[in-house]
């Protein structure tokens, strides 16, 4: 029998986006199996609560058992591979996004040499889209029903009340 291929997707997801789920189902097309993992960086001050991310992820995928849910702190490496999977989803959205990655990945990799890094580039409906950018509209009561799934617009508009 074949040993099941699983992939981790960090991130902060604060919050999900529609770019964050074209990632998913395109890395579901690679992978038997995904988890997407959220970095619970208690010194990097979220919009949103680890919990309610976890939350609005669930919500956002639904029942899928080919996807998992989790949190993690300290090296992801390590979490990596306490998940059983020896792979490092990244999406990228442009060339800017790419140094940065680049530079992680290479550390990850060195850390743990059994760990890969795989880049996806975003779909090119989302190439601009970022949850930074998605809350700096949000906040200023700007349309974002079309860049996050219904319960996370829901969610913002309860964070920023409509003035």
């Amino acid at each position: 029998m074949s040993q099941k291929r699983i992939a981790v997707y960090p991130g902060s997801f604060d919050p999900i986006t529609y770019g964050h789920l074209d990632i998913i189902e395109r890395g579901l097309e690679v992978f038997d199996e995904i988890v997407i993992a959220v970095a619970n960086n208690i010194e990097k001050k979220g919009l949103f609560t680890t919990d309610e991310r976890i939350a609005l992820i669930r919500e956002a995928v639904g029942d899928n058992p080919r996807l998992r849910v989790g949190t993690f702190e300290g090296l992801l490496v390590d979490y990596v591979l306490a998940q059983g999977a020896r792979v490092i989803l990244r999406g990228l959205r442009a060339v800017s996004d790419f140094e940065y990655e680049f530079q992680i990945a290479q550390m990850n990799h060195n850390l743990r040499r059994e760990v890969e890094t795989l880049f996806m580039m975003t779909s090119v409906p989302y190439g601009y889209l970022s949850s930074s950018i998605v809350k700096e509209v949000a906040s200023l009561n700007g349309p974002v029903e079309s860049l996050v799934p219904p319960a996370v617009h829901q969610a913002l508009i309860d964070k920023f009340p409509r003035h």
